[in-house]
């Protein structure tokens, strides 16, 4: 290379974009990789960034091995060859997150920090709905919505993060405010080598926050390694902790709402709903707003989100339960309601056990699966439907079901092996449904036409 570069963007998506936007803001120009031919946002760099070089294909370890620091995107993994030839080297390589963090260190601690296996998106917006509810100037970002580097744009007076593992292997200075792991179980098992690797990934948020909170009743989101932690839970708490009791959310011995108010129905919100406060609270939000959005929140795009009613069947979009443990909670959440569940799940595994979904499985009247491992997921249950697309699989559904009924799509894997994401998986469930409504509207008219005829 003729030309040495003292900073390295790896990955052009949203998430690179953001960063070669601070950089040059900041005096810096970068140079960009890509291991894809054509990335995403190739034409907006072109042509909105004309001086920043970019090279596509296969990394380049010599390239990389030059420069002082490498930002890499989070779906770039740190062990990919030539990226760990370069760490080897001495190259710092850093994430946007850590940028971030960086960025802000000037001044007072002003940062939520939520991880976890599942609840994230829910827990990250109630707390962004309470901090609205409060009057507050927030922002909202991570592995949710705006990246976090433009956040930075307009300043606020509370940043509230969604973090990945991911975004947490390559950030070490948060300093949060207030900072939870919501519960752990497996995922992304073709990324790590075991669920131990990727839980002490998780926890390494702890260690970045004033305030740390743990689920006292997920045990493998404990540590003993920061010392003192607080926590919450569905249980009587002790202390000053969140939980439990006699119908109420409580802190310490003070009870805030009884959970009977909560618009949300499921065990699995509930624990989402206290998290959220405990967050909030740490972040002076007072308990007034908390409680308006308990009442009134309904839940988030694509996790349990109710479609339709249709022939007295519900239907239910879960298209962002990717792993086992988010379609185990939204079985857990459902069975407070009445009528019998057909399951929709499928899609591409990560490398995942699906055998503790058996345990959920034996609570479902039928199963449907569809994608590159629905088969996997099938051998756990007699008699279940193999479908070859989302069309196929609503179809067999709304066959099956009964009034009363309820038609979950929960696929417990990822969606890349048929869609863009799982937002693109979730919007072709709910318009299968939706044209499901229209058919039984057609036949109910050519029904009453019939009759008066």
């Amino acid at each position: 290379m003729s030309k040495p570069y003292s900073h390295i963007v790896l990955g052009l998506g949203a998430t690179g974009l953001s960063v070669v936007r601070y950089l040059c803001t900041q005096g810096v120009v970068p140079l960009v990789m890509d291991s894809r031919l054509t990335p995403p946002s190739e034409s907006v760099l072109a042509k909105e960034y004309p001086n920043v070089d970019l090279i596509t294909g296969e990394f380049d370890a010599g390239v990389l091995m030059q420069a002082e620091q490498i930002i890499i995107s989070p779906g770039i993994a740190l062990s990919t060859p030539a990226i760990a030839r370069a760490i080897k080297a001495g190259v710092e390589v850093v994430g946007d997150v850590e940028l971030f963090a960086r960025a802000l260190n000037h001044q007072p601690a002003c940062v939520i920090g939520i991880t976890g296996s599942n609840g994230k998106t829910t827990v990250t917006t109630l707390v962004a709905e309470m901090a609205r509810a409060a009057g507050m100037s927030y922002c909202v970002g991570g592995n949710i919505g705006i990246p976090v580097l433009d956040l930075l744009i307009e300043p606020a007076d509370l940043y509230i993060l969604e973090l990945s593992s991911f975004q947490l292997e390559t950030t070490h200075s948060l300093r949060c405010i207030a900072a939870t792991c919501l519960n752990i179980s497996e995922d992304h098992m073709d990324r790590y080598s075991s669920i131990e690797a990727y839980r002490q990934v998780k926890l390494s948020l702890y260690a970045q926050s004033k305030a740390a909170f743990f689920n006292r009743n997920d045990i493998l989101t404990f540590t003993n390694e920061w010392g003192d932690l607080n926590s919450f839970g569905l249980d009587k708490p002790q202390g000053d902790n969140w939980g439990l009791r006699e119908g109420y959310v409580v802190k310490g011995d003070t009870p805030i709402i009884p959970v009977s108010d909560f618009a949300l129905v499921g065990k699995h919100n509930q624990a989402n709903i206290i998290a959220a406060m405990a967050l909030a609270d740490r972040a002076g939000i007072e308990y007034g707003a908390m409680k308006q959005v308990a009442k009134t929140f309904l839940g988030v795009t694509h996790r349990c989100e109710q479609v339709g009613l249709i022939n007295g069947v519900r239907y239910i979009n879960d298209s962002k339960a990717t792993n086992v443990g988010a379609t185990l909670a939204a079985l857990e959440g459902l069975v407070s309601l009445d009528g019998h569940v057909i399951l929709i799940a499928g899609g591409e595994g990560k490398g995942a056990d699906f055998t503790p979904l058996s345990k959920g499985l034996a609570r479902v009247k039928s199963l449907i699966t569809l994608g590159r491992d629905g088969d996997e997921i099938g051998r756990l249950k007699a008699g279940y439907h193999s479908c070859s697309s989302m069309q196929e699989a609503v179809t067999k559904a709304s066959e099956l079901a009964q009034p009363g009924d309820i038609v979950l799509l929960s696929p417990a894997c990822a969606s890349l092996d048929m869609y863009e994401n799982f937002m693109a998986r979730g919007d072709d469930f709910k318009e299968r449904v939706l044209n499901l409504d229209e058919q039984s509207m057609t036949n109910s008219a050519l029904f009453t036409e019939k009759q008066d005829a």
